[in-house]
């Protein structure tokens, strides 16, 4: 009766922590509206390159020069690495760095957004969902 009681105890623990993992994991079409395309061009302010997503911020000037900070969500770093981005790529992505994003809006209006296409100052292109990340 232990052994069953113990048995039931870590499937449900086991359970539980599979779920909260897929809870938290969200689908890109759930927090960024497809139909809103957005480019923001800006400083690299910080880059975190963890799982399940990386995310590049940047301060950005609006119209007015008012500065905005932005925060993209890009895939993790096993899947930017194997699209041909990565910490240690020709130079990498560093605080300081001038850039500009093409990506989703977030749905609920807020200076975040989801990363497709990453221009870097000297002429690279970084596409996410493409084969040859640095189309030109």
């Amino acid at each position: 009766m232990k052994f069953a009681c113990r048995t039931a105890t870590f499937a449900l623990a086991g359970i539980a922590v599979i779920s909260s993992v897929a809870f938290a994991h969200h689908a890109v079409q759930a927090v960024f509206d497809v139909n809103k395309p957005i480019t923001v061009s800006g400083s690299i302010t910080k880059v975190e390159w963890i799982n399940p997503h990386s995310y590049i911020s940047l301060d950005s000037k609006d119209d007015k020069g008012s500065v905005q900070h932005w925060v993209f969500e890009l895939a993790g770093p096993g899947a930017l690495r194997q699209a041909g981005l990565s910490r240690e790529d020709r130079g990498g992505l560093k605080p300081g760095d001038a850039v500009k994003i093409e990506g989703l809006a977030a749905k609920d209006g807020s200076p975040t957004g989801f990363l497709n296409k990453l221009y870097f100052a000297d002429g690279r292109v970084f596409v996410l969902a493409n084969k040859d990340p640095y189309a030109r």
